[in-house]
């Protein structure tokens, strides 16, 4: 069932999407070489706390009996989403790292990811970054009340492989808002399944992922971590949004 937001609830979000697009600013600026991955982790958390939210991810799968241990997921290159944030992981020039990042605020979650550069990168490593961040874009434009749903998936998947790049099969975006895992289920390609139309009041995280080689992932050891089977680089954003009327709002930014 696809959970239609009340105007507080709402509003509750817009704030949360605010601040959480604020901590994100600072983390990014934190993206140096010589930074450990743990070390960011940590800046986020306490920026969380601080500005009276709290991280929804710490905790996250708890009755599986492998919780996720940290505020943010911290994935590096090949590493598509849901690394684990470590001491030992340190950043070095060249590499392209991926936060993804949500938070609990008055009652309501938001849920973002941006793909930093440390310090210079190679030509492949900006254009896939560049791409994934105007994939969304150009998704996000199909979002609007009484679009389908599919319109997003369709115009993500065309223009990503008409850069030579392919989208993640097996991650999808989804609703968010009460839970951080709601329906429905984003697919970043058009996968023929049931049709969904968009109504005003759903909140929605739009996130591609985008890989330099093939669309197939591998789990980690550590059961959380996904990566490219090939090795080769992989980038994430992702984006909370209002579905309205007119388009959509993006919550997770600052204007």
């Amino acid at each position: 069932m696809i959970l239609i937001k009340k105007q507080e609830e709402i509003e509750a979000m817009r704030a949360g999407g605010k601040i959480l697009a604020g901590v994100m600013r600072v983390l990014g600026d934190s993206v140096v070489p010589g930074k450990s991955t743990f070390e960011i982790d940590q800046l986020a958390e306490k920026l969380i706390l601080e500005a009276g939210g709290a991280p929804v991810f710490k905790g996250y799968g708890k009755e599986s009996g492998n919780p996720f241990p940290a505020t943010i997921c911290a994935s590096i290159n090949d590493e598509i989403v849901h690394g684990i944030p470590d001491p030992n992981r340190i950043l070095r020039a060249g590499d392209i790292f991926k936060i993804d990042i949500g938070m609990r605020y008055r009652g309501m979650v938001t849920d973002m990811a941006r793909t930093f550069a440390v310090g210079k990168i190679s030509i492949e490593a900006q254009k896939i970054m560049d791409v994934t961040r105007e994939c969304l874009e150009i998704g996000i434009g199909n979002i609007r009340a009484g679009a389908k749903l599919e319109d997003y998936s369709a115009a993500v998947q065309e223009y990503v492989e008409s850069q030579g790049f392919s989208v993640v099969r097996d991650l999808v975006g989804h609703g968010v808002g009460r839970f951080l895992h709601e329906d429905p289920h984003i697919p970043n390609y058009k996968s023929g399944g049931k049709e969904t139309i968009l109504e005003e009041g759903m909140t929605l995280a739009l996130e591609p992922m985008v890989n330099a080689g093939t669309y197939k992932i591998k789990l980690e050891k550590d059961h959380w971590t996904y990566a490219t089977v090939d090795g080769k680089l992989s980038a994430h954003f992702e984006d909370t949004v209002l579905v309205s009327k007119g388009g959509a709002e993006i919550l997770t930014r600052i204007r």
